[in-house]
């Protein structure tokens, strides 16, 4: 299979909200409850602020994505920044998560951020187990702090320290 990674661009957007929605959809990996409109892409898109973000095409179709975005505004925390990325479940265990935390890893420690948050969901045992084998300590617990389909779900806060 061949794979490629490029850095995320704005015509994107539909194919990334695809991969988004998929997760919407199928589990706890993203929180929201319904599929996110078009429409919000734009706002997704600005919330990256400029940091690094990229999609993994698989033969020229996007079915996946990473980024990072500040975690907070103030430029004292400007060290820290927020991680995510999705696949398409036919994609994981391939390495491509790997791959992407090691691209926006390399990237971080270039804008000068050494801190990397990822938040999960308790019941996304699979994104628990990816952090923690690669080097991502538990930081944070917050008991039912989601609903999601009348089901509660826990936030779970990871840091990597580069």
């Amino acid at each position: 299979m061949q794979y490629s990674f490029e850095p995320m661009h704005h015509e994107h957007g539909p194919a990334v909200l695809a991969v988004l929605n998929h997760h919407i959809a199928s589990g706890f990996a993203a929180y929201p409850s319904m599929s996110l409109p078009d429409k919000l892409w734009e706002r997704f898109f600005q919330a990256l602020d400029g940091y690094p973000a990229y999609v993994v095409k698989h033969n020229g179709e996007v079915v996946g994505f990473g980024a990072l975005k500040p975690y907070l505004l103030p430029d004292t925390l400007a060290r820290t920044a927020e991680i995510s990325y999705f696949l398409l479940p036919d994609h994981t265990g391939q390495g491509l998560g790997s791959r992407l935390l090691e691209i926006l890893s390399a990237e971080a420690l270039e804008r000068g951020v050494d801190n990397l948050l990822a938040n999960v969901s308790s019941l996304n045992e699979g994104s628990l187990r990816f952090h923690l084998r690669h080097g991502f300590v538990q930081v944070g617990y917050f008991p039912k702090v989601g609903r999601k389909w009348d089901q509660d779900f826990d936030l779970i806060w990871l840091q990597k320290v580069l």
